[in-house]
């Protein structure tokens, strides 16, 4: 378990890492490949377009083979693409080693809840998750000091390097996964009574005649070859990939449209991006209701905690990230902070976010899902208001205060909402639950850029200044629909696991658990 948890937080770290210290590094990388601006969007956009269209597939491709074997792939193909570009010779390459780096950051990421499901008993879930949590905000914090140092030393060629020794550590570490952990009973309280491996007086004679053992050796179980790896689940679901086709396509055209509507004059592109991603979206509906299994569960579709998690992530993290764009012009433009400064000014979010997390799990057993995450939507939103009432003459004080909220509010929400996604999905479906908690990670940060320079660019008399502008306001109304996620979260916190119930006895048989 370990070194699993080792292997799940040093990959979430990492991607976090990578996209904080790139921020840094395409100034430096634009001059010295004599790139145009677009051109190094699109190192950017690449890789977002590539990572939000295949986290589901991967997802399912991790139920299906391993979740450690597509995470070891996904780590050291991302440790390989990331020395390509570090030796890049022209932009060109850059974006194709970039898109390269998101089809392995997909993989990568739903394996890092994937693995932590099938490694830990559900009710021991938050703990793990809020260790990752808390090593997404470090990164994330660290990565603008990091990035800017590493920059100004050797150049932008040293960011990609950074995450080359860490990723290639976690991905040759994951090829010899731990030992899969034993089913658990239907109370949830320890192993299987009914799973002969559990029984410690259990005899199971191995050879024919019933006297000792089978001198071939014990046999595999029928469902599953000794070279499976331990959390690949007996019976595989199928990979869909028409389905997974036109997901890839609905998801890829839906963040590509965002990120053109967050660019000056890029509102007609968006239009059309987004029509083409609804009706790629129609088509996988009407595909999933024929295929027989499909991509995306309808048991996993239909459970109201994985849904009101992933609508609570969604806002959250459009919220959040549309409130500090905002403020990151606002500090810079209208009040005139260097870089550094207007991190300094911020940095309460990214230390509440350190600091909070492991409170989230000892919250969650004390006064459950609902109530906690119901406080963190409250401070998150009260966050963003708070922002909005900021004006030229605002001191560090009340950004401070606001980023704590802001810090405060999502690391609770975030540590709660993905638990109970990943609890209550089966375990079988682990992989796609990671893959959704994901996706919604990813597309909500580029939903809140695209809100707040569509009102930006609506309101222009009020610049960046937020008490005169209307953008913080319509992230304030965005962030406040995570109450209503956060209501439909389960009550109190479900020490059973996730298991469904014991299957009826086979006539004149044993009966069969499920695990």
């Amino acid at each position: 378990m370990n070194r699993t948890l080792a292997c799940s937080v040093v990959g979430a770290a990492v991607v976090a890492l990578d996209g904080t210290v790139l921020t840094v590094a395409q100034p430096a990388l634009q001059r010295d490949l004599g790139a145009e601006v677009g051109q190094v969007q699109w190192t950017s956009t690449g890789y977002l377009v590539a990572v939000a269209s295949l986290l589901v597939l991967a997802g399912r491709l991790g139920d299906r083979y391993g979740h450690h074997r597509v995470f070891a792939v996904g780590a050291l193909g991302f440790a390989a693409a990331s020395t390509g570009i570090a030796l890049a010779p022209g932009i060109g390459t850059v974006i194709a080693l970039r898109v390269l780096q998101g089809v392995c950051g997909a993989l990568l990421q739903p394996a890092t809840l994937g693995m932590l499901r099938t490694a830990f008993p559900p009710e021991r879930l938050a703990t793990p998750i809020a260790v990752r949590t808390a090593a997404i905000g470090l990164a994330a914090a660290a990565g603008p000091l990091v990035g800017g140092a590493l920059v100004s030393s050797y150049g932008w060629r040293a960011v990609f390097l950074l995450g080359v020794p860490p990723t290639l550590a976690i991905g040759l570490l994951a090829l010899t996964p731990p030992t899969r952990r034993q089913p658990d009973s239907p109370d949830g309280k320890g192993p299987d009574p009914l799973d002969a491996a559990s029984r410690p007086d259990h005899r199971r004679p191995d050879s024919p005649d019933g006297t000792g053992p089978d001198p071939l050796g014990p046999s595999p179980a029928p469902d599953r070859r000794p070279t499976d790896p331990p959390d690949r689940p007996a019976s595989a679901p199928a990979l869909d990939p028409l389905g997974a086709l036109l997901l890839a396509a609905a998801l890829g055209l839906l963040v590509h449209g965002l990120d053109e509507a967050s660019r000056p004059g890029g509102i007609g592109s968006a239009v059309l991006s987004w029509g083409a991603a609804l009706g790629a979206g129609t088509a996988f509906a009407r595909h999933e209701r024929r295929v027989a299994d499909p991509l995306l569960p309808p048991a996993l579709l239909r459970s109201v905690p994985v849904v009101a998690g992933l609508a609570a992530l969604l806002a959250a993290s459009a919220g959040l990230f549309g409130a500090l764009f905002v403020a990151t012009y606002f500090l810079q433009d209208v009040q005139g902070l260097d870089p550094l400064d207007c991190a300094l000014r911020v940095l309460p979010l990214a230390a509440l976010m350190v600091l909070g997390a492991p409170f989230c799990p000892p919250l969650q057993r004390r006064f459950g899902p609902r109530r906690t995450a119901t406080a963190g939507a409250g401070l998150l939103t009260l966050g963003v208001l708070l922002l909005s009432r900021l004006d030229e003459t605002a001191g560090a004080v009340p950004v401070g205060v606001a980023s704590a909220l802001l810090g405060a509010g999502f690391v609770t929400l975030m540590v709660t909402a993905t638990s109970v996604v990943v609890h209550r999905a089966p375990e079988a479906h682990a992989g796609v639950a990671g893959g959704l908690q994901q996706t919604a990670m990813n597309v909500g940060p580029a939903l809140g850029v695209a809100t707040a320079t569509l009102l930006l660019a609506l309101v222009p008399d009020g610049g960046f200044v937020p008490v005169r502008g209307a953008a913080l306001p319509a992230l304030a109304a965005i962030a406040a629909l995570t109450l209503p996620a956060a209501l439909a979260l389960p009550g109190r916190a479900d020490r059973r696991g996730t298991r469904p119930d014991p299957a009826a006895p086979r006539p004149g048989g044993r009966p069969c658990v499920r695990s």
